[in-house]
């Protein structure tokens, strides 16, 4: 048997953080402070990489050249360590200097926006591809493209999409880690369009609350104990016996005994003004361990929690037919 690993330190430097401040080198902890991100006005793309977008842009406050990294959704500690390590190092010589930090602004009625074009029937939406007899069986944030100017969106790659038929059982390896639905975790073959759902739910969980992923399992039996933390072991079970579904063993220690917990709880200062009554109740008919009681595409446009998005698309249409009207008018 091998011995242990010998350790090692740097012959230089080795005690930097050690006699810094906790605040120096503790990013997880550092609050960046964001500006306005309307200060910058982008010229043309510089380049691109696994997790970022460099731009040419301009600084419209003083008219000075700028070079603006716009960071892909990743997470926060990964973007706290940059922004952390870049303001430590600023006046550096010879090292890119952090001018500002800037972020969109998150409000309820985007995300409503955002949940909502995913539901609505339309090129591409569930409920459409649902209406035709198909499963995305893929649904996630990095399979979403939207173009914030023209307000439009598209899901993206239907590599893993199915033709649902009824009772058929259908392969329970599909869907990305973090949004799959208890079904494919606990090996129910027989599921169908639901499946969609629950992950369009881990997708609003992870938005309103301000946490990606909302379910953060290690693996695939990590996974369904995230979910149990939340939803309960007693809920599960009554879903494994209403389906004669058998458990595999080796779940019996990771388990244990989890009581169900209210959505309320995940609430904090941070993510409050992103929470309301009515988001949290179509989440909870989102995240069901039942398959056959989550919302349906059609079920879930017609929720209250997106009475602000119909409001405002009706009087968007309105100015639009008034528009029409007096061009009609005219001639």
């Amino acid at each position: 048997m091998p011995g242990p690993v010998a350790g090692s330190k740097s012959r230089v430097y080795a005690d930097v953080n050690t006699l810094k401040t906790r605040e120096y080198w503790d990013y997880e902890a550092h609050v960046p402070n964001w500006n306005n991100q309307e200060d910058y006005q982008l010229v043309r793309k510089l380049g691109r990489g696994k997790y970022s977008e460099v731009f040419e842009a301009i600084n419209i406050t003083n008219n000075e050249k700028v070079v603006v990294k716009i960071l892909k959704p990743v997470k926060k500690k990964k973007i706290k360590r940059e922004i952390k390590i870049l303001e430590n190092l600023r006046g550096g010589t010879n090292i890119i200097r952090l001018v500002d930090t800037v972020k969109d602004p998150v409000v309820g009625l985007i995300i409503a926006c955002f949940i909502f074009y995913l539901l609505k029937p339309g090129m591409w939406a569930l409920d459409y591809c649902h209406s035709m007899g198909i499963m995305h069986r893929d649904v996630k944030p990095h399979n979403v493209m939207i173009d914030h100017q023209l307000r439009k969106l598209r899901l993206i790659d239907w590599g893993l999409a199915e033709f649902y038929h009824p009772s058929q059982e259908y392969n329970v390896r599909v869907a990305s880690r973090y949004f799959k639905g208890p079904e494919l975790l606990v090996d129910y073959q027989m599921y169908d369009y639901s499946l969609d759902m629950w992950s369009l739910g881990c997708m609003l969980a992870s938005m309103i609350f301000q946490k990606e992923p909302f379910f953060h399992g290690q693996d695939n039996y990590d996974q369904l104990v995230r979910i149990a933390k939340v939803l309960g072991t007693d809920e599960l079970f009554g879903y494994l016996r209403k389906y004669h579904i058998e458990l595999d063993p080796r779940f019996k220690d990771l388990l244990g005994q989890q009581s169900r917990k209210r959505w309320e709880q995940f609430v904090q200062t941070e993510n409050q003004h992103l929470v309301s009554p009515e988001a949290l109740d179509l989440l909870d008919k989102l995240l069901r361990y039942d398959h056959q009681q989550r919302l349906t595409a059609t079920e879930a446009m017609e929720h209250p929690y997106f009475y602000p998005v119909v409001k405002e698309q009706s009087l968007s249409n309105s100015d639009n037919n008034m528009v029409t009207s007096g061009n009609t008018t005219a001639r």
